[in-house]
């Protein structure tokens, strides 16, 4: 499915209606230029998720834990360089935590995904429209 999103709140509120029905062990593979609304869209994970916690982008410390009712890991792959390093801070250990695993920057860390996460692509159509793909892991928003 592919959406066009024309603002931030557009992109968080889509976030939103994509978690609301994820369900918990999903992974959600994100791929997309720097400033393209990865962070934004997580954000609107977070809130779908009736997560209430302040959600950045974790660039300097790898993952941040949002805690709720559910529970949603927010990766960011950008300083990695392979999967091997993904795997020595402890991945498999938060897959079988059964939270919903958010990874932006995804393409650095590829081999690690097993066939069955969901995908979201993010391209820059304007200063503020976003082009936002949905693929696999039968998700729509």
């Amino acid at each position: 499915m592919v959406y066009i999103t024309n603002s931030e709140a557009e992109t968080e509120a889509l976030g939103a209606r994509f978690a609301r029905e994820l369900p918990d062990g999903s992974v959600v593979a994100f791929y997309g230029e720097l400033g393209s609304g990865k962070t934004a869209f997580v954000r609107g994970m977070a809130r779908g998720m009736e997560i209430d916690a302040l959600v950045n982008s974790p660039t300097f410390t790898i993952v941040n834990e949002y805690i709720g009712e559910r529970c949603l890991f927010h990766f960011d792959m950008y300083r990695l360089g392979s999967a091997d390093e993904l795997y020595d801070i402890g991945w498999e250990d938060y897959l079988s935590r059964g939270g919903v695993c958010a990874v932006e920057w995804s393409e650095n860390v590829a081999e690690a995904f097993e066939g069955d996460e969901t995908t979201v692509t993010f391209r820059k159509l304007s200063e503020s429209a976003r082009e936002i793909t949905v693929e696999g892991g039968n998700r729509s928003c």
